[in-house]
């Protein structure tokens, strides 16, 4: 739990903009997701690639993640190598329906002799990724398998499935996305939150954001640098979260607290499990400051 990183903001950008890339050194994004996918038309792929290779010849100031094409198509294996060559933080699969992507993709990035810190990320976008959600997450606990984070395509899911996506109004996704919650945190990965279509309506986007944080995920995906600051202060814990958890900790360290399992702490009721719970928002928190800092 010593090593959490904040995800609130996930910006997509296209790899062949080096526009693009080079304005996003700026943003305070907690990530940025290098688009070699549906961002970039077919017969811009090879210029993409090098774009990402010239822009990322300097470190970025943030974690860096590469989406690759699907691995059924004749761009994949070029865009793992050069993911891998500008030592990407992780690799975005799409379309995984299954375990076996994530392990074809571990195994080509070992065989690059890619750093073993690289993470994998994998798109929940289709109904045969929501049927076998728990054995894609259990690839996680695999050795030399670091998935690290499902990243919900509710645009996608929403053409798969037939069911409409109305802004403002995801009710009829939410059984998914707890599913994907569920199946997520019983291997420790992180979920972020699909986009959100509109791009001038603050109030559409602040308030999937807030659903988002109800219901478990860990940030948001994001298609325009307007979109930053609402994810980063809705998915950050707030004055009054901090305030308690230090409590709760403060609670537990007292000497006449060592040992105990149940405290009171301000009238109510205190497990360890809330004790551990604080202490992880208190991570994710000196997090946020370092990033915030930087």
């Amino acid at each position: 739990m010593a090593d959490i990183q904040p995800r609130r903001s996930v910006l997509y950008v296209p790899a062949d903009r080096p526009d693009a890339i080079a304005k996003a050194r700026s943003l305070p994004v907690d990530a940025v997701v290098f688009d070699l996918e549906d961002a970039v038309a077919p017969a811009r792929k090879e210029e993409a690639r090098e774009a990402l290779r010239a822009a990322l010849a300097e470190p970025f100031p943030c974690p860096v993640t590469v989406r690759i094409n699907g691995l059924d198509t004749e761009w994949a294996t070029e865009d793992i190598l050069a993911a891998v060559a500008v030592r990407a933080d992780a690799i975005l699969v799409p379309k995984v329906e299954g375990p076996g992507a994530l392990i074809k993709v571990a195994g080509a990035i070992r065989q690059a002799d890619a750093l073993d810190a690289t993470e994998l990320w994998a798109m929940v976008e289709t109904p045969k990724a929501l049927l076998h959600l728990p054995a894609i997450a259990a690839v996680a606990d695999e050795p030399g398998v670091s998935l690290a984070a499902f990243v919900i395509g509710a645009n996608d899911l929403a053409l798969e499935t037939r069911v409409p996506l109305v802004p403002g109004d995801r009710a009829a996704f939410v059984p998914w996305f707890m599913h994907v919650v569920a199946a997520a945190r019983a291997h420790r990965i992180d979920v972020i939150d699909g986009v959100c279509n509109v791009i001038r309506d603050a109030g559409v986007l602040e308030a999937e954001c807030r659903q988002a944080r109800s219901l478990g995920m860990d940030g948001k995906s994001l298609v325009h640098p307007d979109q930053i600051a609402a994810a980063n202060r809705i998915f950050a814990p707030t004055d009054a979260e901090r305030a308690e958890a230090a409590t709760i900790v403060t609670a537990f360290a007292l000497p006449e607290n060592q040992g105990r399992g149940v405290i009171e702490v301000g009238g109510r009721m205190v497990e360890r499990l809330h004790l551990a719970a604080a202490e992880r928002l208190l991570i994710l928190a000196a997090s946020i400051d370092e990033r915030e800092a930087q």
